[in-house]
């Protein structure tokens, strides 16, 4: 696991980012606060995240495989923060029902490629998109890796974003796997990746 700072300006209060697969912080961009922000991602391994402790809140927005990583982190720590979020993801990634289909993961990590990643991208973001580089076999491991964990418990999440055309995972398996959740969920008409349709993080976390 990865964690960098996209903002550090010793504001009172911090937002820590559990990422998505492959995709990077760079979608996060445009969105806008006066807190510090921190950003996690790479799960071929689940490690402390930094000291949060000075902050006066903390808050915590899982995203696509972020929300898997997250739940099983959550399982290993002692739970700093006092609001969670989820975007897109599932405690369950790899599920028929609840999750991303088995099998098209399966060939996801089979056919594994700097072609078919691609293909991956313009499909979260429901169009193609420039070009992107990636890492084929920290990748793969990743993938590897996250199969390996399996489900974990849900958290309790304060807020549950749910986009209708995710291709990534199907809406109708997020609203089942957080059917115990269903009051707390918030549906958006976008695409698996959704942060345009947000200006500030104020919108994503109120």
């Amino acid at each position: 696991m990865q964690a960098r700072w996209l903002q550090r300006n010793d504001a009172n209060d911090v937002l820590v980012c559990f990422g998505g697969w492959a995709i990077g912080a760079e979608p996060l961009q445009p969105l806008k606060t006066d807190t510090d922000v921190l950003f996690v991602d790479d799960y071929r391994d689940l490690v402390a995240l930094p000291d949060l402790s000075g902050y006066t809140t903390r808050t915590v927005v899982a995203y696509s495989f972020g929300v898997a990583a997250f739940a099983h982190w959550l399982q290993a720590n002692e739970d700093p923060f006092d609001r969670k979020i989820a975007i897109n993801g599932s405690p369950t990634p790899i599920d028929r029902r609840l999750g991303i289909h088995p099998k098209i993961f399966a060939r996801t990590c089979e056919h594994l490629s700097h072609e078919t990643f691609q293909d991956f991208v313009a499909l979260c973001y429901g169009e193609p998109q420039p070009e992107q580089l990636i890492d084929i076999a920290a990748r793969h491991a990743e993938l590897l890796a996250v199969a390996a964990r399996g489900p974990a418990p849900s958290p309790d999440f304060d807020r549950i974003w749910i986009s209708s055309e995710d291709r990534i995972f199907p809406a109708a398996n997020l609203n089942a796997v957080f059917r115990p959740q269903a009051a707390r969920i918030q549906q958006i008409d976008a695409s698996h990746v959704p942060f345009e349709h947000w200006q500030s993080w104020d919108e994503v976390t109120g």
